[in-house]
């Protein structure tokens, strides 16, 4: 039996190309002065960026396969670019519009979506409720001839949305324009990724296909590549707390110096370098279809805890400046504790992994 192949973790040329023109793009029009601002307003959305990340960048339609219209990449490149966006804690429907809702279109085959998408005609977003896991139980809405009926809650990015992709009760996944819905703002942790409630009251919808396997991979390509976002938030953290402790002083010293404080990054830098292997590991299984479900496990068992913690360390470690509504650290760790419990918890990958492994749970 021959053995397998080693998955090949590393950047290439061309992710690396594509990170840098994503962050160059990010450094110019997604300062965190603007994110802070534009979370108190009444559109938390920057949809200006998100024209110049789909249109010019064809960032949309990433995973899109070209004869629709799209660039026909793998989940490695879109991890590539949520790593971005994490570090930019940007406001923009990528995770929930170009991946977690395309997966769902392209389990379906709806192509004429897919091309909408792609070509950033329109957001499309899965109407099922943010903390829901992959294989997780989904509410759907009733059908009632050719109109549904019911109310969703915590649906991310809805308010943004032209299409809302709606499982309903006979077990299908309906397309709804989002004008033929009711969609209410929800109190949410994490304001540059708005939670909605979707009410529907006799709306047309569109059957693409049947709602489980479409809404499993959807969310299970979700969850690997949100470990992706949970790094580059992780990363900017690290990186910005040491930059920071190096600039100030106390005693006359930098405060980096201090022995006790030097023990607490060494520690966070190995965690952030774990994660990046486990992330860049779920995104590599995404794109082979190798062990995916384990390799998504392990990303999400471990991801959560390392966000968290880098932003309470970064917190902590910029002193009173860090409590400040001024300094963009709180938006970090807001971001870093919604996506703890986006597409399913910490415990809930570790009993997921458990069942795969064939372990008594934990």
């Amino acid at each position: 039996m021959s053995a397998q192949p080693e998955p090949a973790l590393l950047y290439s040329e061309e992710e690396d190309a594509l990170r840098a023109a994503v962050r160059d793009l990010l450094t110019d029009h997604c300062d965190p002065a603007d994110v802070i601002t534009r979370t108190e307003s009444a559109s938390p959305h920057d949809v200006s960026l998100w024209k110049s990340l789909a249109g010019p960048m064809g960032l949309a339609g990433l995973l899109v396969p070209e004869e629709l219209g799209g660039q026909g990449a793998t989940h490695r490149e879109a991890a590539v670019v949520l790593e971005e966006l994490g570090r930019a804690v940007a406001p923009v429907p990528y995770l929930t519009s170009a991946v977690v809702a395309t997966e769902a279109l392209l389990a379906c085959g709806a192509d004429d979506l897919l091309t909408e998408v792609a070509s950033a005609t329109s957001v499309a977003v899965l109407a099922v409720s943010l903390h829901v896991a992959p294989g997780g139980p989904v509410p759907g809405v009733r059908l009632e001839g050719d109109a549904l009926h019911g109310e969703l809650t915590g649906i991310a990015d809805a308010a943004g949305a032209d299409v809302l992709l709606v499982p309903a009760d006979d077990g299908g996944l309906y397309a709804v324009r989002a004008t033929d819905a009711t969609v209410t703002p929800q109190t949410s942790l994490d304001l540059t990724r708005p939670l909605a409630r979707v009410t529907l009251e006799a709306a047309p919808g569109r059957r693409l296909g049947d709602s489980a396997p479409a809404v499993r991979r959807a969310l299970r390509s979700g969850a690997g590549l949100l470990a992706s976002e949970q790094l580059g938030l992780a990363d900017w953290l690290l990186t910005e707390t040491v930059r920071y402790l190096k600039e100030r002083k106390q005693f006359n010293r930098q405060v980096g110096g201090f022995q006790a404080l030097k023990h607490r990054l060494a520690r966070l830098w190995l965690e952030v370098a774990g994660l990046r292997a486990a992330a860049r590991n779920a995104a590599d299984a995404l794109t082979t279809g190798a062990d995916t479900d384990v390799a998504v496990a392990v990303a999400q068992a471990y991801a959560a805890q390392v966000a968290v913690r880098a932003a309470e360390e970064a917190l902590q470690l910029h002193g009173g400046i860090g409590m400040t509504w001024e300094h963009p650290v709180h938006l970090y760790l807001k971001r870093a504790k919604a996506d703890s419990i986006a597409y399913g918890a910490a415990g809930t990958h570790r009993s997921a992994l458990a069942d795969l492994a064939g372990l008594p749970k934990p």
